[in-house]
């Protein structure tokens, strides 16, 4: 089996060049490789082209088979790294945290352990006879959450 390990320092060697950053990378047992890179203005397919090349240049099928996809993660696909939080910040993101809890909003800061969204509430005030909206920032702890994903408006 292909080692993990090397190809996490192959794939490194080609991202120290560029503003991509690693998603995920995962072997299986029968030496399918899938590489999943990210970028803040988007993934081109002519990268994802010429990662795949330098993997390949640093490989070799006489001494073990493989497979290989190289592709980037998708639209609407939960985040796995907190640089991607923090690419999207100013964006509308969905989280559901793990006690099932759905929050819809905008995300408005990423730290160490915690993120930021402002979402809209109904807040109803003694005495008011129908509630109203309004914005609330929420912190929510990275551990708490199930997954959190870039959120696409239809207009």
């Amino acid at each position: 089996m292909i080692d993990k390990n090397l190809l996490e320092n192959v794939v490194g060697e080609w991202l120290a060049d560029t503003d991509y950053f690693l998603v995920d990378l995962s072997v299986s047992a029968d030496n399918n490789i899938v590489v999943v890179i990210d970028h803040q203005e988007g993934v081109w397919i002519e990268d994802c082209a010429a990662l795949s090349r330098h993997i390949e240049s640093r490989l070799n099928r006489d001494e073990e088979d493989y497979g290989l996809e190289v592709g980037s993660a998708g639209l609407g696909q939960p985040f796995k790294v907190k640089r991607q939080w923090e690419i999207h910040v100013g964006c509308p993101v969905e989280t559901q945290l793990k006690d099932g809890t759905r929050l819809r909003g905008t995300l408005t800061a990423v730290g160490d352990e915690t993120f930021d969204m402002e979402v809209e509430t109904r807040v109803k005030p003694e005495g008011a006879k129908r509630a109203h909206k309004e914005m609330k920032t929420v912190t929510i702890n990275f551990g708490d959450v199930a997954y959190t994903r870039y959120m696409i408006k239809m207009k």
